[in-house]
C-alpha cells in the first residue's frame, strides 16, 4: 500500500498537478529528459497504430477495389494506398479514434493549465463535463454511419481530423460563453482599493461603474473634483450649504472597462483556434499531395517547407532514390546551421525593431529564439523515431494492410515508372542516415549557439521546465497528438 501511494504521488507530482522539484529531477540529466520528451510520445503513438484491427476482405462493390484503367490485370496501388481490408467501425471508433479523440482533449486541457484556467463548468465539474464531450465526439460519426447517404464521409480521413477539430474546440467555447455569461469580461470580481484605481484608465476618466457616484468602492465618498474648486470659495455658514457651482473638466467616460485578464484569454483562444485549424488543413494538404504522387524534387521540397516535423515524416515512404533524401537533408541541415545564429544576433534584432516586427528586448527575444531551437531539436528526434517505428511495426504487424502507405508492394513494379521502387530498405536505411544527420547538425548548432552567444540550447530548454512545470506534461500531450496525426492521416478507411 505504502509502494502503491508512493508511485502514484510520483505520478501526480510529475503529469497532473507537476511540481518543480519532480519536473527538475526528469528534466536534470538527458537519459531522463530524452526519454519522457521524445521516447514516451514516439512510443505511444507505435503503440497506438499497432493495435490490431478486426479486418474482414474487401467487397466487389468497395470504393478504390480497383485502378481507372486496370485491365482486370494485376491491381495498381497509388502512391498514397488504397484500401486493401475493410475494418470493423465499432472497433475503430471506440478504441483507435476514442485514444486519438481523448489525447486531443488532454491536450486542451493542459494547454488551459498552462494558463492556471478551468474550461469546465464547476457546477459539472471535470469528470463529467469531459464524458460528455466524449460522448458527443462518438455521436456525430455513429449518425453519418448510419445515413447511407452520408456514410461516404467515413472514409475520408479529413473529416475525422476536422471532426477532432470541432471536439477540441468545444472546452474553447465552453470557457468563452461561462466568462461571458457571468460578465467577467466588464468588470472585476474583486472591488480595487483606491490606490490601485490609480494606476486604471477608469478611474482618470471618471468612470462610475464600479460604484455609485458618491461612493468608491472601498466606501469612501468620491470627492467633487477638488480641484475645480474656485479659487475664492470659502464657505461661511449657511453659504456652506450651498455648493459653489463648479465646472468639470470634459472628459471621455469609459463605460467598459476589460481586466487584461480577460483580453489575454481572447488572444489566447484566437491563437489556439489558428492552431487547431492549422492541423486540419495541413492534413488537407498531405492528403492531396500523397494521391497525387509521384511529384518532383520542387513539390517535394514545397511540401517539406510548408509541414515540416508535422506531416513530412511519412512523405520519406514516398522518396523514390537517395538523392531525394540528401536533398532533403542538405536542405534541412544547412539552413539549420547557417540561419540559426543569424537569426539570433543583434543585428537582425535591430532590423526587426526597425521594421516593427518585435517590441521584445534583445535578452528576451535570444531566449525565445534560444527556445525555439530545443523545441525544433524535439520536435526532430520524436518525429523520426516514431516514423521509424511505425515503418517497421506497420510493414511487419498485423496492420499492415490497413497501413497500405507502409505495405511496400516490391513485386508490383508498375508503381512508378522511376528505377528506384518504394522499397522498406530504401525508406528505413535512408530515414535513419537523415535522423544521423539531423542529429549531428543539431549538435553543430548548439555548439555554434554556445560559442557565439554563450548560452547553452538544452541548459536554456531545461531550465523553462523547471521553472514551468505544466510545461513538460503538456509538450509530451502535444507531441503525442501531431504524431498520431501523421499516422491517422495515412489509415485507409473501409469499413464493414
Amino acid at each position: 500500500m505504502a509502494w502503491c501511494r508512493k508511485r502514484w504521488k510520483g505520478i501526480n507530482d510529475l503529469w497532473i498537478t507537476p511540481t518543480q522539484g519532480a519536473v527538475k529531477r526528469v528534466s536534470s540529466t538527458w537519459y531522463s529528459r530524452w526519454f519522457v520528451l521524445v521516447v514516451l510520445p514516439a512510443a505511444l503513438a507505435v503503440g497506438w497504430c499497432s493495435i490490431p484491427f478486426p479486418q474482414y476482405p474487401l467487397s466487389d462493390d468497395d470504393n478504390g477495389l480497383s485502378s481507372p484503367g486496370d485491365d482486370g490485370g494485376r491491381r495498381k496501388l497509388p502512391g498514397h494506398g488504397e484500401a486493401k481490408v475493410r475494418v470493423n467501425f465499432w472497433f475503430f471508433l471506440f478504441v483507435y479514434y476514442a485514444f486519438y479523440s481523448l489525447t486531443a482533449l488532454i491536450w486542451i486541457t493542459k494547454v488551459f493549465n498552462l494558463y492556471s484556467l478551468n474550461w469546465w463548468p464547476s457546477t459539472l465539474g471535470f469528470p463529467v463535463t469531459i464524458c460528455l464531450i466524449a460522448l458527443l465526439s462518438t455521436v456525430g460519426p455513429i449518425v453519418l454511419y448510419y445515413i447511407p447517404e452520408a456514410r461516404f464521409l467515413t472514409v475520408h480521413n479529413t473529416v475525422w481530423i476536422t471532426w477532432t477539430f470541432c471536439i477540441m474546440a468545444v472546452p474553447v467555447m465552453i470557457a468563452s460563453i461561462i466568462l461571458l455569461t457571468k460578465d467577467r469580461h466588464i468588470g472585476l470580481r474583486h472591488s480595487l482599493s483606491e490606490t490601485q484605481r490609480i494606476f486604471t484608465s477608469s478611474w482618470w476618466a471618471g468612470d462610475d461603474d464600479f460604484g455609485s457616484s458618491e461612493t468608491r468602492a472601498n466606501g469612501r465618498r468620491r470627492p467633487e473634483h477638488p480641484w475645480n474648486e474656485p479659487e475664492n470659495a470659502l464657505n461661511i455658514g449657511t453659504a456652506a450649504d450651498q455648493p459653489a457651482p463648479t465646472r468639470r473638466i470634459p472628459v471621455r467616460h469609459k463605460h467598459r472597462f476589460f481586466p487584461a485578464s480577460f483580453v489575454r484569454f481572447v488572444w489566447f483562444c484566437t491563437a489556439l483556434f489558428i492552431g487547431l485549424l492549422a492541423y486540419v488543413i495541413g492534413e488537407a494538404y498531405a492528403e492531396v499531395y500523397l494521391r497525387t504522387l509521384p511529384h518532383n524534387s520542387l513539390d517535394t521540397i514545397v511540401y517539406f517547407m510548408l509541414t515540416y516535423q508535422t506531416y513530412v515524416r511519412a512523405l520519406y515512404a514516398r522518396l523514390r532514390s537517395p538523392s531525394q533524401f540528401i536533398l532533403l537533408q542538405v536542405l534541412s541541415s544547412s539552413s539549420l546551421i547557417i540561419f540559426t545564429p543569424i537569426l539570433l544576433s543583434a543585428p537582425f534584432h535591430w532590423l526587426l525593431s526597425v521594421l516593427g516586427m518585435t517590441s521584445q528586448s534583445y535578452a528576451a527575444y535570444q531566449k525565445v529564439g534560444v527556445r525555439n531551437v530545443f523545441i525544433r531539436f524535439l520536435a526532430e528526434n520524436a518525429s523520426m523515431l516514431c516514423f521509424l517505428g511505425s515503418v517497421v511495426t506497420l510493414h511487419f504487424g498485423a496492420n499492415k494492410r490497413v497501413y497500405p502507405y507502409f505495405s511496400f508492394d516490391e513485386d508490383d513494379k508498375s508503381i512508378s515508372g522511376d528505377p528506384y521502387q518504394y522499397t522498406f530498405e530504401l525508406t528505413f536505411y535512408a530515414s535513419a542516415v537523415t535522423w544521423a544527420c539531423e542529429l549531428a547538425a543539431s549538435f553543430i548548432v548548439a555548439g555554434l549557439i554556445k560559442w557565439i552567444y554563450g548560452v547553452n540550447v538544452v541548459a536554456e530548454g531545461s531550465l523553462d521546465l523547471a521553472v514551468w512545470p505544466e510545461l513538460l506534461p503538456t509538450s509530451v500531450v502535444v507531441v503525442l497528438h501531431v504524431l498520431q496525426n501523421m499516422l491517422f492521416s495515412i489509415v485507409r478507411l473501409q469499413f464493414k
